[in-house]
C-alpha cells in the first residue's frame, strides 16, 4: 500500500524530533569547559592590560591601520564605509535578536524545547553580562579618529563583538547538533566564527572601537557561546 503525503511528512517530522533528541554536540563537556576557561582567562588578562594601559600605543595604531595618511579616512574605495556599517549591522541589536528569535521559535515549533532553551538562555544571559562589563569597565570610546556612525555607552568591551559571537556561534553550535555529520558540524561553527570576526573587525574600522575592545570583547563572548556547548554536551550524555 501507497503512503499517503501526509504520512511522509508526519514521518519526516518524526524522524527530525528523534535526530534532535539525539543532541549530537560537537565538543565534549570536559573540553567545552577547558575552552570556555581559557577564553575567559585571557579576556581578565587583556582587561587588566587595558586597565594598566600597556597596549594603548598599540591601540592607537590599529585604528590608524584602516585610515588614510591624509584625514585619517577610511582606506579603499567610497563604498567601503556604507558596506561596513552593513557588516556591522549583523551585530547590532536588531537583527541578532531576530535571527535568534527566529532560531528559537522554529527549534519550538519541531519540538526541539531543550535545544530552544539552551539557545534562549545563552542568548539573553549573555546579553545581561556584556552590558554588566561595559558598565563595569566604564572606557571611554576612541577619539582620535572621526566615528563614521553613532554610537552610546562605553568601549570595553565591544558590545557588538561580544553578542555576534555569543549569537553567532550559539547558533551554530546548537543547530549543529541536529546533524549527526560532524563536518556540517563543524561547517556552522566556523561560518559563525567568521561572521561575528567580521563584525568584530568592522567596529575598529568604523572608528568606535579600540582594537582591544573588540578582541577582549569576543573572545569573552566565544568563551559564552562555549558554556551552550558544555551544556549541550550534559544533554547529549543524559540522553545516551
Amino acid at each position: 500500500m501507497l503512503n499517503s503525503p501526509q504520512d511522509h511528512h508526519a514521518a519526516a517530522g518524526e524522524s527530525l524530533k528523534t535526530d534532535a533528541s539525539r543532541c549530537h554536540a560537537l565538543l565534549s563537556l570536559r573540553a567545552a569547559l577547558i575552552c570556555a576557561t581559557l577564553c575567559w582567562v585571557v579576556f581578565a588578562v587583556l582587561a587588566g592590560l587595558m586597565l594598566s594601559g600597556r597596549y594603548a600605543d598599540l591601540d592607537n595604531l590599529g585604528l590608524l591601520l584602516f585610515r588614510s595618511s591624509v584625514g585619517l579616512e577610511l582606506r579603499g574605495p567610497s563604498w567601503a564605509a556604507d558596506m561596513t556599517r552593513d557588516i556591522t549591522a549583523l551585530g547590532g541589536v536588531m537583527l541578532r535578536h531576530l535571527l535568534a528569535a527566529s532560531a528559537v521559535a522554529m527549534l519550538l515549533l519541531f519540538g526541539m524545547r531543550r535545544q530552544a532553551a539552551i539557545l534562549f538562555v545563552t542568548i539573553s544571559s549573555g546579553w545581561m553580562i556584556g552590558a554588566l562589563l561595559k558598565l563595569g569597565f566604564a572606557r571611554p570610546r576612541p577619539t582620535n579618529v572621526s566615528h563614521l556612525m553613532g554610537v552610546e555607552g562605553y568601549s570595553f568591551p565591544s558590545g557588538h563583538s561580544f553578542n555576534a559571537a555569543v549569537v553567532y556561534i550559539s547558533l551554530a553550535v546548537v543547530l549543529g547538533t541536529l546533524s549527526p555529520r560532524a563536518n556540517v558540524r563543524r561547517a556552522l561553527v566556523a561560518t559563525g566564527i567568521a561572521i561575528s570576526i567580521l563584525v568584530s573587525l568592522s567596529r575598529v574600522m568604523l572608528g568606535v572601537h579600540y582594537p582591544s575592545d573588540v578582541l577582549a570583547g569576543w573572545i569573552a563572548g566565544a568563551g559564552w557561546a562555549l558554556l551552550a556547548s558544555a551544556w549541550l554536551s550534559m544533554v547529549s550524555i543524559r540522553s545516551s
